[in-house]
């Protein structure tokens, strides 16, 4: 990413070339405002022991910048006109582990109560044959495509369905690679065969070693920059399904309210919220109620899922 005018207005009032050290050093006080400062602006609260990880993880975009020390780099990021590289701050400090089909449970109930029950209610006219689904903290894409997939399996558009998922994460670099859409070929495992055949494109030449996202699967998903501790969202409409998993956990309290509360805004009446197997909303939504564990609908709804004969009583997950 190249550097704004900002960028080199702030390296030419230095007046030298500047020499990284490979560890920068970064007293207690100044930790404490970078640890205020990042979470003003992503909710993100670091704790006193995570001061080696802040230093680990922007020494890097130091060196890029050709800064010396840490307090220079305070001072570059919190000019008022420095939104990017707030942005980029937060991309270094996040982490972005995910998979195909992470947490698969999820997908199972998806599959056995909750696809069975819209494909009746579209058949009689009960509902809107448009669907609408949002992975909140998508990271690097998977879960969004891992939704995609069986969306088309359950619905296809030949059929009069409508079909969008939108992934958002707060960090640019890993939507720029979930836009991408390619991942290493050791990914496919993690994908069912009968996905991993009708969606996933092996590459050849140049590629060999990737896979791509086939453009029927692709065509189905856009991506966005959200922060989800920001006042309000980019985001126009109710989504029929949240996911919003293992996101939570790198908010305090305050910052989980503000971001359910924020989420919800978008939430369907009729729809799901999923949260990760970790994640725990007591106290947090007293507007919402648990359909299964980490499965939840706004309290206010009058939403029941079908009990198949073939998917038996909803068990903990």
């Amino acid at each position: 990413m190249p550097r704004s005018p900002t960028d080199l207005r702030f390296h030419a009032a230095a007046g030298r070339k500047r020499v990284m050290n490979d560890s920068p050093a970064l007293a207690p006080g100044l930790f404490i405002k970078f640890q205020q400062l990042i979470y003003q602006e992503a909710g993100i609260w670091l704790a006193t022991h995570k001061h080696a990880l802040l230093t680990g993880r922007l020494a890097r975009r130091l060196r890029l910048l050709g800064l010396s020390n840490m307090q220079d780099y305070y001072q570059l990021v919190t000019q008022p006109d420095q939104q990017h590289e707030r942005a980029v701050m937060i991309d270094c400090i996040t982490t972005n582990e995910t998979h195909f089909f992470r947490e698969p449970r999820h997908f199972d109930f998806l599959e056995r109560h909750v696809f069975p029950k819209w494909q009746q209610e579209g058949a009689a006219g009960e509902r809107s044959m448009r669907l609408r689904i949002w992975s909140a903290g998508c990271s690097s894409g998977e879960e969004p495509y891992s939704l995609a997939m069986l969306l088309l399996k359950h619905f296809p558009e030949g059929k009069g369905w409508e079909l969008e998922v939108l992934g958002t994460d707060i960090s640019t670099r890993v939507l720029e690679k979930a836009r991408t859409a390619m991942y290493p070929i050791e990914k496919s495992k993690e994908i069912p065969a009968e996905h991993l055949r009708a969606y996933m494109l092996k590459g050849k030449g140049d590629h060999k070693g990737e896979m791509k996202v086939s453009p029927e699967l692709h065509r189905v998903v856009r991506f966005a920059r959200v922060n989800l501790h920001a006042d309000s969202y980019p985001i126009l409409g109710f989504f029929d399904l949240i996911f919003c998993r293992n996101v939570l956990i790198y908010f305090d309290q305050d910052s989980k309210v503000k971001v359910i509360g924020g989420i919800l805004r978008h939430l369907s009446p009729s729809g799901l919220l999923f949260v990760g197997h970790s994640e725990h909303l007591g106290g947090i939504a007293p507007s919402l109620k648990t359909v299964a564990p980490t499965v939840h609908a706004l309290a206010s709804s009058s939403i029941t899922l079908p009990q198949t004969r073939a998917a038996g009583a909803i068990h903990p997950f």
